[in-house]
């Protein structure tokens, strides 16, 4: 599973079923609001292996298997 550091950009390479806002209050959204190629900043990990990620759209908590790492 990739490991990526607070404030790496990423990349998203294949959509989930729904996306989970990043909120204190986090709530289910469509996938349709990202598209494959979408890039973010990681802001966090969080429990259950997930990652926080800011895109232009808003925050979402994505899983590894969903990024990848954007090479400077």
């Amino acid at each position: 599973m990739p490991e990526f550091a607070v404030g790496e950009k990423v990349r998203i390479v294949l959509l989930p079923p729904y996306l989970k806002t990043a909120d204190p209050m986090p709530m289910l959204r469509p996938q349709n609001i990202l598209k494959v190629g979408d890039e973010g900043i990681v802001t966090g990990r969080n429990p259950g292996g997930t990652w926080s990620v800011r895109f232009e759209k808003g925050a979402y908590l994505l899983d590894s298997q969903y990024l990848e790492a954007i090479d400077s």
